[in-house]
């Protein structure tokens, strides 16, 4: 009788877990379903007014079109994009807090000692939005006319130029010290707090270079400010097709970053399949594909998998940069 009554008890047991599965997905599914019934928020982990503002502003007008719903950009800029990051990765994982991650995720993932949260784990990647090469820029009256003009000068006079960036442990920063790795030149780091005023200050002559996206810096190489010495890409770019690449002059030089969607970690997978087929349609149109491209870059949707490896890449290939250069870690 004794054993009779153990194989119910754990026949009920095992119904009851299974019941509670069933009914935890049913009630994923009906909440996908109706999903979303309530404006979104799209975290822009830098300062207002960047190249990663821009497209963020425009990737959530066009979710709002498609979803049926307001998306609203909220900037919460600060260590690299990590706050903007770690306030995404602790909401609700209800689909509504989306997160701008691009190339300075990794890399932020790259240089600190510590996270307060799992870069690969708590945001789980929706899809990506676009790939596009940082471009080595100067003034337009810089006496640098090339990229080997510029590596001559830096090494006559070691330590002597500079360049800005937005901060440390940024992409900008990493392309650099790249650089000065790549050529064997010391040019000297002035980081600011994001936004735009490196390109202010370099445009000003305070500063000798630039490594910028391509997104922030074209308006400025086409307005006649800027003058780009090199793209970071293995072929030259389509908005500047008359411009070399960087690795014509130092082999094997390649910086490219990138923008994408992310959401809380535990979100409903169909969620994200919900908000990933709302991308892949949004970067389909005549309209996404011109606007890209006039961002310095070309619409790239991705499945969730295919961005989170892409991430994990990009992390580990700048691990093994910073240990190289012994660049400290924050």
């Amino acid at each position: 009788m004794n054993k009779i009554n153990n194989l119910r008890n754990i026949a009920l047991a095992t119904f009851a877990v299974a019941s509670t599965l069933l009914s935890g997905t049913a009630l994923a599914q009906t909440q996908a379903q109706v999903y979303p019934n309530k404006p979104l928020r799209l975290i822009n982990p830098f300062a207002a007014g960047g190249g990663a503002d821009i497209i963020a502003r425009y990737i959530a007008s066009k979710l709002s079109e498609n979803l049926g719903q307001p998306v609203v950009v909220e900037s919460k800029p600060g260590a690299g994009s990590m706050v903007g990051s770690d306030y995404a990765a602790k909401a609700a994982p209800d689909g509504y807090t989306l997160l701008q991650v691009t190339g300075a995720y990794p890399v932020v993932a790259a240089m600190q000692r510590k996270l307060p949260f799992d870069p690969l784990k708590d945001i789980s990647m929706v899809s990506m939005l676009t790939v596009y090469p940082f471009v080595l820029t100067v003034s337009s009256a810089s006496a640098d006319k090339t990229l080997s003009d510029l590596i001559a000068r830096a090494k006559a006079s070691p330590g002597k130029l500079s360049y800005a960036t937005a901060g440390n442990g940024s992409v900008h920063h990493l392309c650099s010290e790249l650089l000065n790795a790549s050529a064997g030149i010391e040019i000297l780091h002035i980081p600011f707090k994001g936004g735009t005023a490196p390109l202010v200050e370099l445009m000003a002559g305070r500063i000798d270079m630039v490594c910028e996206t391509m997104t922030a810096a074209l308006p400025h190489i086409q307005g006649g400010k800027l003058r780009a010495l090199g793209v970071a890409s293995s072929d030259r770019d389509k908005a500047m097709p008359d411009v070399p690449t960087i690795a014509q002059t130092l082999p094997g030089f390649e910086v490219t970053s990138f923008n994408g969607i992310g959401v809380t970690g535990g979100t409903s997978p169909a969620i994200i399949e919900r908000l990933n087929r709302a991308v892949r349609e949004v970067l389909s149109t005549p309209d996404a594909q011109k606007r890209f491209v006039e961002f310095g870059g070309a619409p790239k949707a991705s499945s969730p998998k295919e961005m989170l490896d892409y991430v994990e890449r990009e992390t580990n290939k700048w691990r093994k940069l910073i240990d190289v250069r012994k660049i400290e870690r924050l």
